[in-house]
């Protein structure tokens, strides 16, 4: 079975398996603000039991290697708790999400990671497809995207249900790369 690599380094960021230990340092990084909440799957969290919750799903996850398996970002200089990225292996496949505290947007931090895993996933005999959606309203994420070397395919359609939006599927911009 095919596993990611439980920790990783770029230029900028070293990457490792979070664990439930995390929550609070998780909780006061991100997971509590809304704007940076607005696009994803769930709301921003006012107690650490959510955050729990979910990474304990996610040493779950890491464990079987099924379902979403996501690595704390941290500034390499400082070791600050930037950001979380996640991937979801299918049949052939390396799905992405992630997630970055407002004060590190608009430094190429998210690209940076993303771009890492990219190429990690392609080289992956068994991987041909690294691909990750966001908003249609989320250019920034798009972006995030085209700068890891994936390109804009299209729009799904009523894919994805953003609470803070509202309770209806929304149409969500898809990028991968292919090879």
């Amino acid at each position: 079975m095919l596993r990611p690599p439980e920790t990783f380094l770029t230029a900028r960021l070293a990457a490792r398996r979070a664990t439930v230990a995390d929550a609070p340092a998780v909780l006061a990084a991100y997971a509590n603000d809304e704007t940076v909440t607005r696009y994803l799957s769930w709301k921003a969290h006012a107690d650490v039991k959510p955050v729990e919750e979910f990474l304990g799903h996610a040493e779950e996850a890491w464990r079987t290697g099924k379902g979403a398996m996501p690595w704390l970002l941290h500034l390499r200089d400082t070791s600050e708790l930037a950001g979380s990225i996640g991937v979801s292996l299918g049949t052939g496949s390396a799905m992405f999400g992630y997630v970055l505290a407002k004060k590190h947007w608009h430094r190429g931090l998210m690209a940076e990671a993303l771009s890492s895993l990219v190429e990690w996933s392609l080289a992956q005999p068994s991987i041909y497809r690294a691909w990750a959606f966001c908003d249609v309203e989320n250019p920034a994420s798009v972006r995030v995207m085209e700068k890891a070397g994936m390109q804009r395919e299209g729009v799904l359609r009523r894919w994805h249900v953003c609470p803070t939006i509202g309770s209806e599927p929304r149409d969500c911009t898809v990028c991968a790369r292919v090879k």
